[in-house]
């Protein structure tokens, strides 16, 4: 928010220098995210009448003027201003002077006439267009009637528009909403400066008239806690006096008439947004608060046609929307230049309802931002007051006797204990009884104390304060934080471990980085189709309700469509020998739970060349049986305790139906891997793509086997060399798990080195050769113990699978 420093020294006397005030704030309340003075390095710039305007003999869009600066002469300008006329008040840059930008301004001449500096736009003394008032967007800016009898020619103009004024720039945190409000602003920094403060104070007067006898309300308390309207009658509408603009754009707000700036004031200075209403404009002389209905539309003061969602608040005349409460006003009943009496709104909205709409309409105003964070509740029906009167001393108006309240409610101030033990166990502190009392002062906090115990009433502008720990750090931030203790911690240090999965996770990491592959990182939000892919769960993915672009959406059910995306990105810029592995989670909902499950996954691609082509031996491509062996390296780094095994699936549509297994440790499928399939590579742009994906926390719940050291034998190692003729469709896995079963202690592993098909083989079999290592730790192996153990083999496999030893 800005903060005016002429505006905030009308409630504090502030002694010190801006850059210091600003030091203060931003160590004791919120950060002072900038700080600046709207004139700049401009100067010579002055308030000028126009005496005299002259056709230009030259030029038929320029004119000649003579302009009283308060010189002696009068000073000539030509000017192609389209809105100039004798008897203006007006901006004078002079020669010599300096303007926004830092332009400098020179006397010269203009198609053959001198013109002895330059009549000035707001935009030309560096506003900005969404400040300056749309009146003056084609011409020079002229003060007003009433505002230029009181303006001397000569006087500096930067000081008649506020130029002079100093600029804060708070970031204002979620938790002091009070301080989107000069009346806020004030309590914090007279606070800081042990002040008191002045508020402003105004007087209203209503006429005898019922505001009840022109228009009623309504408003259920779940929508609006609080709502009341004023009526004030035969105004006048017309650009608000120059101070009250000055005000506004300081603070960087566009003035638009003396009613909306007397609402957009009242924003400003009491945190509490209004609206006003053209009362003859209204459909109906009731206005109501309601949920608004399905497909209804609703213009905007944007000029925006917009659809009202079954959630939003709306503000209702009879049947027909005018407005989003509490975000913006509707254009049907905005006040105009033909208005004469004005219904005046004030309110409290809830909250959550306000965000959604701001959120779903893309309309963040200043209201909706006050209403989302909160505001002073006793101060809503303060303001509405305040507008009124403000408007009739402005607009010649007068006020209608009393509110017509739909909702109110009596205010309970909360109130909060904290004792001085607590507050210096906390912050490490020995500050005193009395000095904690000085501090609640300086807050303007109401309390008593009791046996060393403060029982304070919190103020309604300070709705953030409910706990004991809130007392304290107003108490810490007042103290002054540099003042806390700094110790070092004392006592015996735990060290921190890593959890299982944490060892898990960055094992894996090592061990697929040691096998080759790069570590990828992608989006977890993803499009509708692909979160729909590579689903190794079941669920529906999350959906978002306010999602940045389609394209990010849902969240991910798998890791490989991020993985695609990438290898997609490379192959693009020519890079087609790609292998990325992705550590991440998958969210998965069962349409149920209140949250999603967030299940941990592993994944990886290879596409391309995995070994490039060397002068001693040609490129390895990457395919099934590479990935194969990537897989199997991996879960042997992961010690499992339980045999994983390889089985054919067709189960997965974005995967090849003849070249994909699933991995199941007995009937748990703990991952899947193979070829992408080729409509699916096609259509991420990739060629052909081999990939996996793992359940990690699956993996985690797989008994693991214990780390032990062997010993190498210092004994030979025999080996037998098996060719085993088997029908087609038995599996290689089958086989080894049988020899490995009937095997023996001694044997240490199983090779399979050939596979052979063709002559002398039938169409329906095939041949594999295994080499079987057989060692014994303890003693020399003989050639009895390795037969016996041979023929236990093929005896098994003969009456499994009726193979044929060759």
């Amino acid at each position: 928010m800005k903060v005016s420093i002429n505006w905030l020294s009308d409630y504090v006397d502030l002694d010190l220098p801006v850059n210091e005030l600003a030091e203060k704030i931003s160590r004791t309340a919120v950060e002072i995210e900038g700080q600046s003075q709207p004139q700049g390095n401009m100067k010579n710039v002055v308030i000028a009448k126009v005496l005299s305007v002259e056709e230009h003999p030259d030029s038929d869009h320029m004119v000649i003027t003579q302009i009283d600066a308060g010189e002696a002469e009068p000073v000539q300008i030509v000017t192609g201003a389209p809105n100039v006329a004798v008897g203006q008040t007006v901006i004078l840059a002079k020669h010599g002077s300096v303007i926004g930008g830092g332009q400098k301004i020179k006397k010269g001449k203009l198609r053959g006439v001198a013109s002895n500096g330059m009549l000035a736009a707001l935009q030309e003394l560096g506003f900005d267009d969404k400040v300056a008032p749309k009146d003056f967007e084609d011409g020079i800016w002229v003060f007003n009637d009433v505002d230029a009898a009181d303006l001397v020619a000569g006087a500096d103009a930067l000081a008649a528009l506020g130029l002079n004024d100093h600029i804060l720039e708070t970031g204002i945190t979620p938790n002091r909403a009070d301080m989107l409000s000069m009346n806020g602003t004030a309590w914090e920094v007279a606070a800081i400066l042990d002040q008191k403060v002045t508020l402003p104070d105004f007087e209203l007067v209503e006429s005898d008239k019922e505001t009840a006898s022109l228009i009623t309300a309504t408003a259920p308390a779940e929508l609006a806690s609080k709502y009341a309207v004023r009526v004030v009658e035969n105004v006048t509408i017309q650009d608000s006096p120059l101070w009250l603009q000055r005000r506004l754009w300081n603070m960087g707000v566009r003035p638009i008439n003396n009613v909306v700036d007397v609402t957009n004031y009242m924003l400003l200075m009491y945190g509490q947004p209004l609206h006003a209403f053209d009362l003859d404009q209204l459909p109906t002389r009731d206005l109501n608060v309601r949920r608004a209905q399905a497909h209804e539309q609703i213009k905007t003061l944007d000029g925006v046609e917009r659809e009202a969602a079954p959630e939003d608040i709306i503000i209702a005349a009879g049947d027909q929307g005018l407005m989003f409460a509490g975000v913006m006003g509707g254009e049907s009943t905005e006040v105009t230049g033909q208005t004469t009496n004005i219904v005046l709104e004030g309110a409290v909205f809830e909250a959550t309802a306000i965000r959604k709409t701001a959120q779903k309409q893309n309309l963040h105003s200043e209201a909706s931002q006050r209403f989302e964070r909160g505001v002073d509740v006793e101060a809503t029906f303060v303001a509405l007051d305040h507008a009124a009167a403000l408007i009739a001393t402005l607009a010649g108006g007068s006020v209608t006797k009393g509110r017509v309240v739909a909702q109110d409610y009596a205010y309970q101030a909360p109130v909060v204990s904290v004792t001085v033990a607590q507050v210096n166990k906390v912050l490490g502190t020995e500050i005193t009884q009395e000095a904690i009392a000085k501090i609640f002062d300086q807050l303007q906090f109401t309390y008593t104390v009791n046996d060393a115990e403060f029982i304070v009433t919190i103020p309604s502008r300070r709705w953030d304060i409910s706990l004991p720990a809130d007392l304290i750090e107003e108490v810490a931030r007042l103290y002054g934080y540099d003042k806390l203790p700094a110790t070092l911690p004392t006592g015996a240090t735990t060290p921190g471990i890593l959890t299982a999965k944490q060892m898990l996770i960055r094992a894996s990491r090592r061990a697929l980085e040691g096998l080759g592959l790069d570590q990828a990182i992608s989006y977890v939000l993803t499009t509708p189709q692909k979160a729909q892919d590579f689903k190794l769960h079941q669920g529906s993915p999350i959906v978002l309700d306010y999602p940045m672009s389609q394209d990010r959406s849902q969240t991910r059910s798998s890791l490989l469509t991020g993985l695609l995306d990438d290898v997609a990105y490379n192959v693009a810029r020519k890079q087609k020998n790609v292998a990325l592995y992705e550590q991440g989670r998958v969210f998965v909902s069962d349409d149920e739970a209140t949250l999603p499950s967030e299940i941990e996954h592993l994944a990886g691609v290879i596409t391309g060349e995995w070994t490039e082509r060397t002068w001693t031996q040609p490129a390895q491509v990457s395919d099934f049986f590479v990935l194969k062996g990537i897989v199997m390296a991996l879960l042997d780094n992961f010690a499992l305790a339980d045999r994983v095994s390889f089985e054919a699936s067709a189960a997965y549509p974005e995967m090849h139906p003849g070249r994909t297994a699933e991995l199941r440790v007995g009937q748990r499928v703990i991952g899947i891997m193979g070829q992408v399939h080729p409509k699916t590579a096609k259509a991420y742009k990739v060629g052909e793509t081999y990939a996996f994906e793992l359940d990690l926390d699956a993996i985690m719940a797989i008994k693991k086997r214990s780390a032990k050291y062997e010993a190498i034998s210092r004994y030979p190692a025999i080996t037998r060399d098996l060719a085993i003729l088997v029908d087609q469709d038995i599996t290689a896995a089958e086989l080894i798990a049988k020899i490995e079963a009937a095997g023996g202690n001694y044997l240490h592993d199983v090779v399979l080195f050939d596979l052979y098909t063709g002559a002398n083989v039938a169409d329906d079999k095939k041949s594999l050769a295994y080499t079987l290592h057989f060692v014994n730790p303890a003693a020399t192996l003989v050639d009895d113990e390795v037969n016996a153990a041979v023929d236990r083999i093929t005896k098994q496999l003969k009456q499994a699978f009726d193979a044929e030893i060759r």
